[in-house]
């Protein structure tokens, strides 16, 4: 059981991985005074002091929410993934905890793109290979298996944000476009959807993988789905490492059967620039590997500074989960001229009821109410004509099936 009653320089905003200078910023002007940021990520029992005394958390994707660490977090009330993945939180034990989680869905979306737009002209023209014997003084000018991408079709896997761009910028380059999803899409252009994942390993020159890490996803690409590709076709991961079996993915490249490989992406991490990483794939000289960084430019990343922090702040203010990952959603606007409580909820019945009966029992009138729910929670913003005394917290936590209750000022 939690609850809060908190002004805003009294809740402590804890940055970490260098997130981008806007993000700070937007805090400070809001109010917060209270912000630490820190350039790397953080884990163990340092990460669990941290969590102590922190109210709302920023992070990118080193630093690790697991539910072990979640139930020791006795003030923290929301979390920032300054990402499009949120893979490094347990969400579904944050919502239980009644923590919502913002991400950054959009903000890196051109950036991702832009780098599989270069690594799919650098593989199909045999760069990578060409580049890696030049520096070990190999001169190997030749045409063989260099092509121009005009003419050629691309295969997207994931249809969403980043896939559709992909398809825009690459049909402007005279690329076929085909694409597979589980859900059905609005087709962008010219492209065009397949009905399965294997009509399009069959058809695609250039593999590219936009998905989530799902059960559904994980190892989706592995040594049955390469063999149906392309004899000399190439393949992209720039979306989740457990997405493609790297070890499949070499077996492809020793055996020739795929021409070129880029990947952003690995099952395993490593923790900071100093840590050594090791991969299947960093003996082919014909692979682009890449530290994670396909989102990471100047723009995208001052971008999530600011669409995540607006979000926290949205949410701290005035109570408003618009853009949570794991929550219910209600929008509200700041009302100075109320007191606006927060109360979230196991969703079973008669918790609503029990609410109101508290404040109409003691004269106090509620002179708005908001409610919305999912299977597993109820979340209720109301606002009072009377400012309450924060000891009302107290008797408002001890209402059965209660999770969080917050005053907001």
């Amino acid at each position: 059981m939690r609850n809060y009653s908190l002004d805003k320089s009294k809740i402590k905003v804890l940055l970490l991985e260098g997130i981008h200078e806007n993000a700070e910023l937007f805090f400070r002007e809001n109010g917060y005074s209270d912000v630490e940021c820190l350039n790397g990520a953080l884990s163990g029992d340092e990460l669990e002091k941290k969590l102590q005394i922190t109210h709302i958390i920023g992070i990118r994707s080193r630093t690790e929410l697991r539910r072990s660490l979640l139930l020791k977090t006795p003030k923290l009330f929301a979390i920032g993934c300054f990402s499009i993945g949120t893979n490094q939180v347990d969400i579904q034990d944050a919502k239980m905890l009644g923590i919502p989680v913002f991400n950054a869905p959009f903000s890196n979306t051109r950036s991702v793109a832009e780098l599989v737009i270069a690594e799919i002209v650098m593989l199909m023209r045999g760069i990578p290979e060409k580049n890696a014997l030049a520096h070990q003084k190999i001169w190997m000018k030749s045409f063989n298996n260099s092509v121009e991408i005009r003419g050629k079709t691309l295969g997207i896997i994931g249809y969403g944000h980043i896939g559709t761009q992909v398809a825009i910028l690459a049909e402007s380059m005279g690329m076929n476009i085909i694409y597979y999803d589980i859900e059905k899409k609005l087709s962008l252009g010219n492209s065009k959807p397949v009905a399965s994942l294997n009509d399009l390993l069959k058809l695609a020159d250039t593999v590219t993988v936009h998905v989530p890490l799902t059960d559904l996803t994980r190892k989706m690409i592995s040594e049955k789905q390469i063999a149906v590709m392309k004899k000399g076709s190439c393949l992209i991961n720039a979306s989740r490492g457990d997405v493609l079996d790297y070890k499949s993915v070499a077996e492809g490249l020793r055996s020739k059967h795929l021409a070129g490989v880029a990947a952003d992406v690995f099952p395993q991490e490593p923790a900071s620039n100093d840590k050594p990483f090791v991969n299947d794939l960093q003996d082919f000289n014909n692979v682009i590997l890449t530290p994670h960084i396909a989102g990471s430019t100047l723009e995208a990343l001052a971008n999530i500074g600011l669409e995540v922090a607006e979000k926290l702040v949205r949410y701290s203010d005035t109570g408003s989960t618009i853009g949570a990952v794991n929550f219910v959603e209600i929008a509200l606007q700041a009302n100075s001229s109320k007191q606006r409580f927060l109360h979230i909820h196991r969703n079973v019945p008669g918790v609503l009821g029990e609410i109101n009966h508290y404040f109409s029992s003691r004269g106090i009138n509620i002179s708005a109410e908001y409610l919305q729910t999912d299977a597993e929670i109820g979340y209720v913003i109301l606002e009072t004509d009377t400012d309450l005394d924060p000891l009302v917290l107290k008797d408002l936590k001890n209402i059965p099936n209660t999770i969080r209750v917050r005053i907001l000022y």
